[in-house]
């Protein structure tokens, strides 16, 4: 994503998440990005925890608007990322992380 399209994210609460569509299509093209991505979701996990920190997780849902959710990341497996509450979020919905 451009920096244009991030700043027109919509922020939503984790809680939220559970009530939003998803694709069951991965909304990367390419496997190296789709690497990159799982490689950003375990760093992720890390940073969560290690040191209870939180990033802003940048996603679509099934409708292809994009959102943004900020939290900490305690799990992630090859389908989801576990976030804090027990909320999860589809891995193939992710488009990217950002590190603070």
């Amino acid at each position: 994503m451009t920096t244009a399209q991030l700043e027109l994210t919509d922020t939503v609460e984790k809680e939220y998440l559970p009530y939003l569509n998803f694709s069951s299509e991965d909304v990367l093209d390419s496997a190296e990005q789709r690497r990159q991505r799982q490689h950003d979701a375990n760093r992720a996990t890390m940073l969560g925890n290690n040191y209870q920190g939180k990033l802003d997780i940048y996603f679509k849902t099934a409708d292809g608007n994009s959102h943004r959710v900020y939290t900490t990341v305690w799990a992630t497996s090859n389908e989801h990322l576990t976030l804090k509450s027990g909320t999860s979020l589809p891995i193939r919905a992710v488009v990217g992380f950002d590190f603070y």
